[in-house]
Formats: structure tokens, sequence, C-alpha cells
């Protein structure tokens, strides 16, 4: 038998879940992630989730289920992350195709259920969205998330609802997330964390690499690229809460709202009707304005780590006054326009120069108080 979960929203959230799963009952104990191929438009410059169709060399274990593995590949232009992201996770991938909407997900869980040889469901999110109610001004991208808490109700197997790191993700603030869902049941270690070490130097997921921050003890202002404003990592963010799939249905009428639904068109009508928006609608607004924009110019900067460290040290002085002790790869790399080789250079440099600096998968800037000792 392997336990079954599933990662409510795409992006990060195979990693969050195998973190939960590695708690819960070792990182070892076979398991299947049943995850979205939805990621960000750096990755996946096509707006909404992807198909199955949309990839090659899926592994088919059953009918109706897919399994993602280091060699399955995008059709272009499509992007994804997920078959790196096989390779480096101890549970195995499997993909969730939404265009059939409700019913199309209950089916596909349904076939994972049974290719796994389970009778329960754990659905893992990172932050706590999934009990959004729709109306919160943060709020950016509930859909994948009910979508998923939907088809598990449709299913009829049981289904537990994990809740990591709230608020990590910035679309529920915590005073308005924590009474919804209760204590934690229980709060991630770093021990747990070590089966993701490296993941975060090349996946773009701040929530899942603020969750591992915070089990790790770090302590602090974070900022992030993909977040109106700077995150505190206390003692709350490292914590997992458990909530039953009814209560979770009672706090998100979204979910609630697509029951039945048989498409993903029909998904997002549902999401206009109840939220006011679809994220999937502003990614294409998004796109759109993207290719109307002249290419950017090819890249005359010289491979010059001194000069890369000279603006780093500037850009790390705007963020320490603005009270930010931490910083997540990804804002480095997007806010100072790094490419692949500058940024390994200059992170190499800043490792060499300052080794206090690199507390994975966060960095520290100069002048915040050092971190906790492990």
């Amino acid at each position: 038998m392997k336990r079954l979960l599933i990662a409510a929203g795409g992006g990060g959230d195979p990693i969050t879940a195998a973190l939960v799963h590695a708690a819960l009952h070792g990182p070892d104990t076979p398991a299947l992630i049943l995850t979205y191929a939805w990621e960000r438009l750096v990755v996946d410059p096509v707006p909404g989730p992807r198909r199955v169709t949309d990839f090659t060399g899926t592994e088919r274990a059953a009918p109706g289920l897919a399994l993602v593995t280091p060699t399955t590949a995008p059709i272009a232009p499509a992007g994804s992350l997920l078959p790196r992201l096989s390779g480096e996770l101890r549970p195995r991938l499997g993909l969730l195709d939404p265009y059939g909407g409700t019913l199309g997900l209950a089916r596909q869980i349904a076939a994972a259920a049974r290719w796994c040889g389970t009778d329960r469901i754990d659905l893992v999110d990172v932050g706590g969205d999934i009990a959004a109610r729709g109306d919160e001004p943060t709020l950016r991208s509930p859909l994948g998330d009910a979508l998923a808490v939907a088809a598990c109700a449709a299913t009829g197997i049981p289904t537990t609802v994990y809740i990591a790191g709230p608020g990590l993700d910035n679309e529920v603030p915590l005073p308005v997330l924590l009474p919804r869902i209760g204590e934690p049941a229980f709060t991630l270690g770093a021990m747990r964390t070590e089966t993701v070490n490296g993941i975060f130097d090349w996946h773009p997921s701040e929530a899942g690499a603020l969750l591992v921050a915070a089990a790790r003890g770090i302590r602090g202002v974070c900022g992030t690229r993909d977040a109106p404003r700077p995150l505190l990592l206390d003692e709350s963010a490292a914590n997992v809460h458990r909530l039953t799939l009814e209560r979770v249905l009672e706090l998100n009428p979204l979910a609630r709202a697509l029951a039945g639904c048989s498409d993903l068109d029909e998904a997002e009508t549902v999401s206009r009707t109840v939220c006011g928006f679809s994220e999937i609608e502003r990614e294409r607004h998004r796109a759109a304005y993207a290719a109307t924009l002249p290419p950017p110019p090819a890249p005359h900067r010289p491979r010059d780590t001194g000069a890369a460290l000279t603006r780093y040290t500037a850009w790390e002085r705007d963020t320490l006054a603005d009270g930010i002790a931490y910083v997540t790869t990804r804002r480095i790399v997007e806010e100072l326009d790094l490419g692949a080789a500058e940024a390994g250079d200059l992170f190499a440099a800043l490792r060499t120069a300052a080794p206090v600096r690199r507390v994975p998968p966060l960095w520290r800037l100069a002048a915040a108080p050092p971190p906790p000792a492990r």
C-alpha cells in the first residue's frame, strides 16, 4: 500500500506534501502525490494548468493515472518543473488534469487510490488559501485548491486536510485565518526538512521555502518576491493544522459551488461568481500584456562577479532599510535581474566571503541578527 496525498494548489505544494508525509509517516514510507502542473508564468508562459497531453514521457500507471518522471517533458511552449521535482522528491508524482472539472478530477483521484491500495487521502496546502471564503482582498489563487476539495468530496474517500505554514502564501491574513483552522496538530521539525535540501536553490516556491526556514528555527522578517508585504517567520510559521474535509467545505464556498462541475470553463465561471475573479483569466491578461512588450535585449553585461556583488550590496542596503532580515533566492535573482551563470557566481562569492549569509533555504542580510544555532 502507498499513501495517497494531494498537493492542493500546484506550484510548490508537492514539496510541502512531501514534508507533511515525512512528518506523519516517515520519509521512506511509499507514497504518491497528485499535483497540478500549474506553475508561475516565469516557469510556464502558457496561462492556466497543463493537461496530461501537454507532456511527453509520462508513465501510464493505470487508466486515469499518469505519473511524472525525470524523463517527462513539457511540450513547447509550455514549461514545467515537475519532471525535475520528480527526481528529487521521494514520493512519486502523479498529474492532476483539471480540464474535466470536479468530476474528472474525482475519477483521477479514485484511480490513484485504487493503484495505491489505500482508502484514505491526505490533502495538503501550504499557507491556508484552501480555507478562504473568497472575499479576502489579498486572495489570488483559490480555484485549484477549491477544485481539489470538491473532487475529494466527490470521491467519497475519507480525506484529511493539512494546512502547513499558515499565512505563508500571503493570501489569507493570519489573524483572519487562525480562528478558522483551530489549534495546530503538530509542528514541522528541522530533521524532516533534510529530504528537500537543495530544491529551493532552483525551485521558485517561496511559501515552501519559508516553511522549511521556519521549521529550521529561522525567525525574523522575510521579504519575498511574490508577496505585497514582508512576512514574519515566528513560532506559528512551522505549524501544521489538521482539518476534516467537512470543515473545509464549510469554510470554502467556492469548493461547495464546484460540486458537480464537469469542465474547467465551468469552474472559471463559478469562481467569477463566488470570488469575483478567475486566476486563469488574470494569467491570460498578464501573458497577453507580456506578448506586447519588445523582447529584452541580449545581455551586454559581462560576467563580472565583482560588479554583481556591488549591485547586490546596494540592493541589500536598501532592503535592510525596509526592516527585512531574510530574503528568498528568487527575490535576489529577479530583483537584480541575474542570469543563471551570474547568479551562481554571486551566490558562490557570498558563501565564500560571509558564510553566515546563507541560511538554507534563505539568505540573511548583512546586518540582520544571526540565526539560532541548529
